[in-house]
């Protein structure tokens, strides 16, 4: 960083979320340029080895991103992947031509990663053989530093006072070749997250957040891949207005039957049949193909055969015997939705309230989220089911068990022994 990104982005970090005093004119924000222009696009194995090569003798940390194809192809695969370091410059790599990227993750293994958002990214970097050990995550750096925009953009020109371009985060990133502007683009998310994280480190330890932080990142660095979400069907938008087991049924059949084609095409399931067709035919009950076309989602523009592979959907669904039908709810696992509370269990009622408070109260005054200083879910159940024992030994016990971390209890196990005990 610069002596004068180093004081523009002190100022910034001493103000609100860095705004500027109320009689400052802001000065004009400089539009971010590539340093050293935009890299060619890294699409073989000696291109690969090259920037191994260059990336391993860098220094210091290094910046990653990774770049899907969300709402366009199936999956949440990486389609780019850009990376900057001191000494290497910046690099952009393409993993359809280089879908194993092991080789360049095995020599940045003991290196620090900077990601912003790292939990959007990890999976599809894991896919290519890129797992790092130890991380600094800008964004969750930003939430624990109070800063109340903390999308990458906003945190660049806040903290660094550049601007970054905008308009390219959302197009469709397995397009081959890809376009000059939205390899720039590209290139200069990278650019700056070395400097975002030297400049928010300085400013977490001011805070006397730098260790929270960093239990946070390595609670990132070694979660293990989330598992399979059971019953995704469950998840369809609208699915709200589906009551009987038969529609659901349906939902099921025709998501299914969805999933295998996008699948297969390799295109967003959104692309194939919508989640708002799903739910109409689900409703309706089509009685045959005809029926089935009057509905909205499928009208004249579906052909023939796509319309028979859905109805087929819906009858395998109206064949089922009740015992296959699926159940009304997904069995819980966790304590109920609190808005019951009241009425199963009033004390439990009373604990939460109490709780929820406490903890809103010490977020607001730290300065974070309440989601950053511990999870709501993590609070209702401590409060659903408290231990036998009111006590900050029991509490920190119970918090350590669904996750949290050692500075979440140090701050929240207090807080919730007094809910817990006032409400015994």
């Amino acid at each position: 960083m610069t002596d004068a990104q180093e004081t523009a982005a002190e100022t910034a970090l001493r103000t609100t979320g860095g705004a500027p005093p109320d009689d400052v004119e802001p000065a004009p924000i400089p539009l971010l340029e590539p340093r050293e222009g935009i890299p060619p696009v890294v699409a073989d194995d000696a291109a690969l080895a090259e920037v191994i090569a260059a990336f391993a003798s860098g220094t210091g940390p290094v910046a990653v991103d990774a770049e899907r194809a969300s709402g366009y192809r199936y999956g949440q695969r990486a389609y780019l992947v850009q990376l900057r370091r001191e000494g290497a410059g910046s690099a952009l790599i393409d993993p359809v031509g280089c879908p194993d990227l092991s080789g360049l993750g095995e020599v940045l293994a003991g290196t620090e990663w900077i990601l912003h958002a790292a939990t959007q990214d990890l999976p599809c970097l894991r896919e290519i053989g890129m797992i790092p050990t130890r991380l600094f995550d800008t964004e969750l750096a930003g939430r624990l530093a109070g800063f109340p925009r903390v999308g990458l953009g906003a945190m660049v020109e806040s903290v660094l006072g550049y601007a970054l371009e905008k308009g390219h985060s959302a197009v469709d990133w397995s397009t081959r070749p890809l376009p000059e502007p939205w390899l720039r683009y590209a290139a200069l998310d990278v650019e700056l997250l070395v400097d975002l994280r030297d400049a928010l480190e300085k400013e977490l330890d001011r805070q006397g957040k730098l260790e929270w932080a960093h239990q946070e990142f390595d609670a990132i660095a070694s979660a293990p891949p989330a598992p399979p979400r059971k019953d995704p069907w469950r998840r369809t938008s609208g699915m709200h207005k589906v009551r009987r087991r038969r529609q659901m049924a349906v939902v099921r059949e025709l998501w299914n039957a969805r999933d295998a084609v996008a699948q297969r095409r390799d295109v967003s399931p959104g692309k194939v049949l919508s989640d708002a067709a799903i739910v109409e035919a689900s409703l309706a009950v089509p009685a045959n193909v005809q029926a089935l076309t009057a509905l909205p989602g499928f009208g004249h523009r579906m052909g023939r055969r796509q319309l028979e592979q859905w109805q087929a959907a819906v009858d395998r669904a109206k064949a089922l015997p009740d015992a296959d039908l699926p159940q009304p709810g997904q069995p819980l696992n966790g304590p109920p939705p609190p808005r019951s509370w009241a009425d199963k269990d009033p004390a439990a009622a009373a604990r939460l309230s109490a709780a929820r408070a406490a903890v809103s109260a010490l977020a607001e005054e730290l300065n974070m989220p309440q989601e950053n200083l511990i999870t709501p879910d993590t609070v209702r159940r401590v409060c659903w089911e408290p231990p036998a024992e009111i006590g900050e030994d029991a509490v920190a016990e119970a918090l350590a068990s669904y996750g949290a971390r050692r500075w979440q209890i140090e701050q929240v196990a207090p807080l919730l022994v007094e809910a817990l005990a006032a409400q015994a």
